[in-house]
Parts: structure tokens; C-alpha cells; sequence
């Protein structure tokens, strides 16, 4: 079996004042854009052989896998799947709010019009389906945000609901996942 790499996208105004930013869609901060430059240039300097780079419709997402492909020239595509879950009426509160960490661990929970866990995990368990049966001719990178990291470690992980809840990963980190 294959394997496929995740990066989560650079810096946003939102991360830098610990606000939940979801399915809103927010602009890298410049540190934002120097990361995402960064990673391109340590997947060069680290001989990471990747075919093509899918990333999340939400500017964020897209400026990253952007800074990425013109450093790198690794092609890439849009994948509405890899969209952040919206967190309803959390999006723009902060990140550690009481009442948004409690709803945080209650899979069925959308959030007063956003998008419940459960659901997230279903999305990006069906894609992560079909990368895995193309995964021994072609190696992506996913490049897409914090929610999905969790929902990306379940697929692989037995996670307690707390652990979910909790797990995340920095702007512009790559990890590596194999089937």
C-alpha cells in the first residue's frame, strides 16, 4: 500500500487572535504566506516525491497549495471535500471558549447550522477511500486545515472523543500517512 501526505495551511489573522475560522473563508496572514513558501522549499530541499497536490476550496487552503506548486511545480486541483467543518454559530468566537470545547466532544452536534462531526469524518473517510486505491501509482499532498487533521489521525487512530476534540496540528506542518 501507499501512502499521502497532509499540511495544514499558513498562519490567518484568525489563528493569530485564537478565533475559530471553520468554513469562514480567511486570508493568510504574511507570516502565512512565508510559511506556506517555506514548505514548498522543504519539500524540494527533502526530495518528497509527490504526483499532485489537492486542497481545500477556502482561500487559506488554496494560497498555501498556490505557494507550494509554484516553488515545488507539483500540479494541483481543488477538492471541495477538504473544506474545514463549519462550526455554526462558533465561527469567529474564540477557539478556547468553554461552551465551543464542551460542543466540541459531542460528535452529533452541527453546531447550530454548521456541520457535525460525524459528518466531517464521513467526507474525508470517503476521499481518503479513494486516494488509498490509487495510492500505489500516484502520492498526493492534502493541503487543508486543522479539522481535518483530526478527522485524517481518526482514519488511522483510535482517538478518544477527548482526543479529537484536543488533537491538531501547526500552520504549514506536513506529516506523512501510510495505508
Amino acid at each position: 500500500m501507499g501512502h499521502f501526505y497532509f499540511a495544514r495551511h499558513g498562519q490567518t489573522v484568525w489563528n493569530v487572535e485564537n478565533k475559530i475560522c471553520g468554513a469562514t473563508d480567511i486570508e493568510l496572514t504574511e507570516l502565512g504566506h512565508q510559511q506556506a513558501e517555506e514548505l514548498g522549499k522543504a519539500i524540494l530541499e527533502q526530495g518528497i516525491k509527490i504526483d499532485e497536490i489537492i486542497y481545500s476550496p477556502l482561500i487559506r487552503a488554496k494560497e498555501t497549495a498556490r505557494h507550494v506548486s509554484e516553488i515545488t511545480g507539483i500540479p494541483m486541483r481543488e477538492e471541495m471535500r477538504l473544506k474545514e467543518q463549519n462550526f455554526g454559530k462558533y465561527e469567529g468566537t474564540p477557539r478556547n471558549g468553554e461552551e465551543f470545547q464542551k460542543a466540541k466532544t459531542n460528535f452529533v452536534n452541527s453546531y447550530e447550522g454548521g456541520e457535525s462531526m460525524l459528518k466531517l469524518c464521513h467526507r474525508i473517510y470517503n476521499l481518503l477511500d479513494d486516494i488509498k486505491k490509487e495510492s500505489d501509482e500516484k502520492t498526493y499532498l492534502l493541503v487543508a486545515h486543522n479539522g481535518i487533521s483530526r478527522a485524517i489521525q481518526s482514519y488511522f487512530c483510535d482517538m478518544t472523543n477527548e482526543e479529537f476534540a484536543k488533537f491538531g496540528i501547526k500552520n504549514c506542518e506536513i506529516r506523512k500517512f501510510e495505508f
